[in-house]
């Protein structure tokens, strides 16, 4: 870690240090970062969620939303009918497909902006209430994108994100397979840390999501990001099985603009 102690800086050394190592990424039969749009689809009735009591508690009587990086539109779609248009950003084609498909599915006005946040921010313009769930790890330069995010909201926004590092359950299995030892993972408090050196006080909250997949499920997943091929399924699975119970830490960060 650099030694000028700011937030920004150890939360973009964090993430970068997970980097997979080139020459195991170079050796990968499959894109180890690709998502596949259904993971992130909308359920037909969305969980009574503090990120959803807070995107609804935002629009009160109803006003627009921007879901950035919004994938198959869980977060927005989740604030039906309170949400009264929808604009989906994502930097992945086949998220926004999968977005404005269901969107058009349950008869929900919309529209779509193709690019990285906060880049595309012009475009994408304002709205009501910001949404943007289980994107900061993806975001080393997190400063910029969650002031960004703040300037897009008329009302509030609401970021969700995961306790820890989405993958920091697979440094057993980083040692197993390859014997690599992990760096430590970032958190949802460095995240935080970085919002206040931005100037922004976000409410926290905490809560836990049951496991959305089975261990078979989970070892697909695993495999691609650990490059390792499809044969040694049942040998992750069988890793998995040996870990202890995952648990499901989710946290909500949600802020007023005005």
């Amino acid at each position: 870690m650099t030694g000028n102690g700011s937030a920004s800086a150890r939360w973009r050394e964090l993430l970068e240090a997970r980097a997979i190592p080139p020459e195991i990424r170079a050796a990968a039969p499959d894109n180890p970062y690709r998502h596949e749009p259904r993971r992130f689809a909308a359920p037909e009735q969305p969980p009574d969620t503090p990120s959803r009591r807070a995107g609804v508690a935002l629009l009160g009587d109803g006003g627009t939303t921007l879901d950035v990086g919004c994938g198959a539109g869980a977060a927005s779609l989740s604030l039906l009918p309170a949400a009264t248009h929808l604009t989906g950003v994502d930097h992945a084609e086949d998220m926004l497909a999968a977005f404005g498909a269901e969107c058009d599915r349950r008869g929900a006005g919309h529209r779509t902006v193709h690019g990285a946040w906060p880049q595309v921010a012009p475009e994408a313009g304002g709205a009501d209430v910001v949404v943007c769930h289980h994107v900061g790890y993806n975001t080393p330069e997190i400063g910029p994108f969650v002031a960004a995010l703040h300037e897009a909201a008329r009302r509030g926004v609401v970021v969700e994100l995961t306790a820890e590092h989405p993958t920091a359950w697979l440094d057993p299995l980083w040692s197993r397979f390859h014997g690599l030892d992990r760096p430590p993972a970032a958190t949802y408090q460095d995240a935080v840390a970085v919002m206040q050196e931005v100037g922004l006080r976000p409410d926290v909250e905490h809560w836990d999501r049951p496991p959305r997949d089975d261990v078979r499920a989970q070892a697909g997943l695993a495999c691609r990001r650990l490059c390792l091929p499809a044969d040694r399924l049942d040998e992750v699975a069988a890793a998995i099985a040996e870990l202890p119970p995952r648990r499901g830490g989710i946290v909500t960060l949600h802020w007023k603009t005005r």
